[in-house]
């Protein structure tokens, strides 16, 4: 019988070297950034020290954490001074975070929690078991901390990523479980107006249309009444006319046209007050934020940013100082660019869904179009080595709906690029090992002989490496969400 002892050693290596790889990646990516906006959070004011650099006004960031249920997101404001103003994680998910008018440093968000089946009562608030939730748009003073609830409504299965507040009555709220667009009197809660993604959009488009068809993620209520909608599986921002639906002509955008938009986030009006009509936006399957520029009738592409870091864009405020406040998911940080596409300030933040400069106006709405405060563009370099020229390759054969997937929701955050390429790596070799340890098994048995000890010796040790290697990956998230 030919020893298997060798083939058993290298595989034994090859394991323990990833699995070693993987440890030293956890280890020197260090806790998540988050971690110490939540301990500085707990301090008096006068024992916090300063977690990110100085920048005017107060930035406020909505977490989304992953997305996985169950698990909290979490709302962060930080001063000019660098010191955390406020911190919260009381809901699963933070989404759109928008400055109210009620006060300085007072903003408005909406938020999503996990409810248990029986406070839907099994009935048809329940779609899917498991999937009952409560979406809240509540306003807090980030100085007293005090919350005051304006809305809420239980529902299976869906989320509201974005409400405008458009007054001390009434809320626009964008609806991505039932994909429709509605304003609500939150004094008497009835629905004054609704728009349905039905009404207007031929259901063969998009995603599947029983599931997730349109992804209506962002609303906009605008000067002149009309409604701005991103249809985010449509790669399409349209313009809703509430007498008449949405106004072809003012579309951005054409399904599978990933030159234009792919599967973008938060597109932001910015009005002929401020050099548009224009629309900055995330386009965040592209990993760039783009504007365009109203001209003739038509939009022409006015300012693109992006750079080799940027992965999974999902939100960009035009600031009225021409700079740029850029959300960037998977990249763990929210920055500003200014007018010549440098970076000029950073704060990590692991998951951020969207942010907001408290002072310059709601979203992009205080700020400049690109084409009248000269933007310049700026794009990311041809690799220049071969880590570079291999990761590019790797990632191009992988489509990046399912990279962004992964990344966003399965693994955990301070797995890069190379931490995932060993993780596939990991499971991979462990099943051929398992494969050949069975071959081996039945090859050298005769028929009714039960596994020798040597066999047995090595399953045992392969169901080790396996389970410590899904213990570590286990605690890795644990440690990151805690």
């Amino acid at each position: 019988m030919t020893s298997r002892t060798p083939p058993r050693a290298v595989l034994a290596a090859l394991v323990l070297g990833l699995v070693l790889a993987l440890a030293a990646g956890f280890v020197t990516a260090g806790p998540s950034p988050n971690q110490q906006y939540d301990r500085s959070a707990d301090l008096a004011s006068g024992q916090q020290e300063q977690v990110v650099e100085p920048r005017r006004g107060v930035t406020v960031v909505a977490v989304q954490r992953a997305g996985m249920r169950g698990l909290s997101g979490e709302l962060v404001a930080v001063r000019p001074n660098g010191t955390v103003l406020y911190q919260s994680d009381h809901y699963s998910t933070y989404w759109d975070v928008d400055p109210s008018p009620t006060g300085a440093r007072t903003v408005s968000f909406v938020a999503t929690e996990w409810l248990n089946e029986s406070v839907c009562d099994g009935g048809p608030l329940l779609k899917n078991r498991g999937d009952c939730r409560r979406n809240v748009v509540e306003r807090v003073n980030l100085t007293t901390g005090e919350r005051t609830r304006l809305y809420s409504h239980r529902m299976s299965g869906g989320r509201w990523h974005d409400v405008d507040v458009i007054n001390d009555t009434h809320l626009l709220v964008g609806d991505i479980g039932n994909e429709a667009v509605f304003i609500v009197n939150t004094t008497s809660g009835i629905r004054e107006w609704t728009w349905t993604a039905e009404s207007d959009l031929p259901i063969t488009g998009g995603g599947t249309y029983e599931k997730d068809w349109v992804h209506l993620n962002d609303v906009e209520y605008l000067d002149d009444g009309r409604i701005m909608v991103d249809l985010r599986n449509q790669d399409k921002v349209a313009f809703v006319d509430r007498q008449r639906g949405i106004v072809e002509n003012w579309t951005l955008g054409t399904e599978d046209d990933y030159e234009i938009l792919r599967e973008q986030h938060n597109p932001d009006y910015i009005p002929e007050s401020e050099g548009g009509p224009a629309i900055v936006v995330a386009d965040s399957e592209n990993d760039r934020i783009v504007e365009y520029q109203r001209e003739n009738g038509s939009w022409n592409r006015s300012w693109l940013w992006t750079d080799d870091e940027m992965q999974w864009s999902r939100d960009a405020d035009r600031l009225p100082d021409g700079n740029t406040l850029v959300t960037d998911t998977i990249g763990d940080r929210v920055f500003e660019v200014n007018e010549t596409g440098a970076v000029v300030w950073e704060m990590p933040v692991e998951r951020a869904y969207e942010a907001e400069r408290l002072g310059t106006g709601d979203e992009s709405a205080g700020g400049p179009s690109a084409a009248a405060a000269d933007l310049q563009s700026r794009r990311v370099q041809p690799p220049s080595g071969p880590a570079e020229e291999f990761e590019e390759a790797v990632r191009d054969a992988v489509p990046v709906e399912v990279q962004n997937g992964l990344l966003g929701y399965f693994f955990p955050w301070w797995m890069g690029f190379y931490d995932v390429l060993a993780t596939f790596a990991l499971v991979g070799l462990l099943a051929v090992w398992g494969g050949l340890e069975l071959w081996w098994s039945r090859e050298a048995l005769p028929v009714g002989r039960l596994p020798t000890r040597d066999s047995l010796s090595s399953v045992r040790l392969l169901l080790l490496l396996a389970g410590l290697a899904a213990v570590g990956y286990v605690a890795s998230v644990v440690t990151s969400l805690a």
